[in-house]
């Protein structure tokens, strides 16, 4: 099955070429890798006046938090499967409730403590 089409309004068909120096290039880079964007869509976000991420996060810790996501996305599908009956071990319920509260906890630090740090 064929990809849909996009609308003409939302193809981005012009192209705006920017010259930087190389220390404005590393900034806009590293500003760019901290909020988890790419450079094109960093400096559209921030040319049309949209709203970026809110917390900078290291790339260290960016990583974690990504990598604590799927382990939080396996959690919830263990969870479903316990709900739908495969697995009917009321242990097993509450262990993984327990998991997904302190992955919440860790992700929270991860986030407050960057905050702090700035």
């Amino acid at each position: 099955m064929a990809r849909p089409k996009k609308k003409i309004q939302d193809l981005k068909a012009i192209r705006v070429n920017v010259r930087m120096t190389l220390s404005e290039y590393l900034t806009v880079s590293e500003n760019a890798s901290t909020l988890g964007v790419s450079i094109p869509d960093f400096i559209r976000l921030k040319t049309t006046g949209r709203v970026l991420p809110r917390k900078r996060i290291s790339p260290e810790d960016r990583k974690l938090f990504i990598e604590m996501g799927r382990i939080g996305n396996n959690i919830n599908q263990l969870t479903k499967k316990v709900h739908l009956g495969m697995n009917n071990s009321p242990q097993l319920n509450s262990l993984l409730l327990e998991l997904k509260s302190n992955l919440d906890v860790l992700k929270s630090n991860i986030v407050n403590n960057d905050s702090q740090a700035d």
